[in-house]
């Protein structure tokens, strides 16, 4: 995989992960059902482990965040 490849990877996970962490706030603020906000939460932790270790294996100005 091309490091521009990877970078762009990268960039759509982050996009991903901030989108669902600003969705789940919503859902909390509107009093959704904990299986709903649980449900994001384990999407989240998902993506934060993927971009972990894609920003490790990178190599990249995105090592340091992971």
């Amino acid at each position: 995989m091309s490091s521009r490849t990877i970078e762009r990877e990268l960039d759509d996970l982050v996009l991903h992960l901030k989108g669902l962490v600003h969705v789940r706030a919503l859902l909390e603020n509107r009093g959704a059902s904990a299986a709903e906000i649980e449900e994001h939460t384990d999407e989240i932790e998902r993506l934060r482990g993927r971009l972990a270790r894609l920003g490790k294996n990178s190599g990249d100005r995105y090592s340091a965040a992971a």
